[in-house]
């Protein structure tokens, strides 16, 4: 695999797959508004909104009737052909573009939404005519720019790739994304400096790829500092995003914390990590006199009733080791919070397992109870007893009597 190509599946993903088409037209540009009438087409209503969730075939037959009335119409074309494009017809939704196209030329949105579809079917050269037309037609459609990028980059024109991406920021500079395809290219050409200053914006942003990239930096130090507290912050975040390459990544680290296999170094190191990110938690409430004694943050907030800021602090802190936060949350999976949280909520289940699975005495103590109990899930005596087994026994024989193990 050449440097750098990660680059090109990244970026044809977040540009293709997750970006929502674009229309020619606002809805209002002929006249239509939800809920109201087109002078010369059938009633609009709110399911012909292709934002929210419809039946796949019923949009298309709706938007093709659409057609068959208003032929000439370019919107109802292009809407048509996002209908095709996200059920895969993407020959189909190419023609429509065309037609679209045809009936009004100058229009640089439906020459975006063209090379979009053509970035999907991989017809590089194609996708970057159409791109190369919308801006030709509409120069500031940072949209557009950052899409051939992507092109260009894909036809090994990196040069062209870094300019158009720098062009996206000059249009929108708080396009994080944009960032971060161009911190990608800046690094793959050996600019590492200005490559993390992007990467840090990115990651700022919330794009969870420049997070996890932004925490392997700092894990080796790669232009930036080495520090594997940072490291375990951005990790953080984007596992708190879905990111499950990061997820490993603090995996590895509470192991090296727990395991009597790590030198004493990397354990001291990666102990000390976790606990700094537990402190770095309470910058985001200054409102919150901070103890002398190490506390739980999420304790805290339960207790002053901050049930919407607890509950993620409690998990954040589970993930770093915080035994405090394993109790609170324990006692919240049995009985629930009010209103604000049922009984046997999974992400706390998932949070114990983690830890559990990395080590952690407590983490283990809690998951025996749960499989012994069958609390919100069914019962399962071997696996309560396989946990605790892996521990001291004078550790684990008050729970081996409370549960009836013996």
């Amino acid at each position: 695999m050449r440097p750098g190509s990660i680059l090109l599946a990244l970026t044809v993903a977040a540009t293709v797959c997750s970006s929502s088409l674009t229309y020619a037209h606002p809805p209002n540009e002929y006249g239509l508004t939800v809920g109201g009438v087109f002078s010369e087409a059938p009633e609009w209503t709110p399911e012909h909104n292709i934002h929210q969730p419809t039946d796949a075939v019923a949009e298309i037959a709706s938007f093709r009737r659409s057609v068959l009335l208003i032929p000439t119409d370019p919107d109802y074309r292009l809407r048509l052909a996002q209908a095709l494009f996200r059920v895969g017809d993407l020959d189909a939704a190419v023609e429509e573009c065309r037609t679209a196209i045809a009936l009004q030329p100058d229009e640089g949105n439906a020459h975006l939404q063209l090379g979009l579809i053509l970035m999907a079917k991989q017809e590089w050269r194609a996708a970057a005519s159409a791109l190369g037309e919308a801006i030709r037609l509409e120069p500031h459609l940072s949209h557009a720019h950052y899409s051939l990028g992507s092109v260009h980059y894909s036809l090994g024109n990196v040069p062209a790739a870094l300019q158009s991406y720098r062009r996206t920021l000059e249009l929108n500079p708080h396009f994080p994304d944009a960032h971060f395809r161009l911190s990608l290219l800046l690094r793959v050409t050996g600019r590492t400096k200005e490559a993390v200053q992007h990467l840090e914006t990115a990651a700022t942003g919330g794009v969870p790829q420049a997070q996890l990239f932004l925490g392997n930096a700092h894990q080796t130090g790669q232009g930036v500092e080495k520090n594997l507290s940072l490291a375990v912050f951005w990790w953080m975040q984007a596992a708190g995003l879905g990111q499950s390459t990061a997820a490993e990544s603090l995996s590895k680290v509470r192991r090296q914390a727990l395991s009597a296999e790590s030198t004493k170094e990397r354990r001291r190191e990666s102990q000390q990590a976790l606990r700094t990110y537990r402190d770095t938690l309470w910058n985001d409430f200054p409102d919150i006199p901070r103890p002398t004694d190490p506390q739980s943050l999420g304790r805290i907030l339960l207790e002053q009733h901050r049930t919407d800021d607890a509950i993620p602090i409690l998990l954040k802190e589970c993930l770093a080791l915080s035994e405090e936060a394993h109790v609170e949350l324990a006692s919240l999976y049995e009985t629930g919070w009010e209103q604000h949280l049922i009984p046997f909520n999974k992400h706390i289940l998932t949070c114990f397992e983690s830890t559990s699975a990395d080590g952690f005495v407590p983490a283990k103590k809690i998951l025996a109870r749960i499989y012994a109990k069958g609390l919100g899930l069914e019962a399962d005596i071997p696996k309560a007893k396989a946990l605790l087994r892996s521990l001291p026994r004078q550790d684990t024989q008050p729970l081996f009597d409370e549960l009836g193990l013996n």
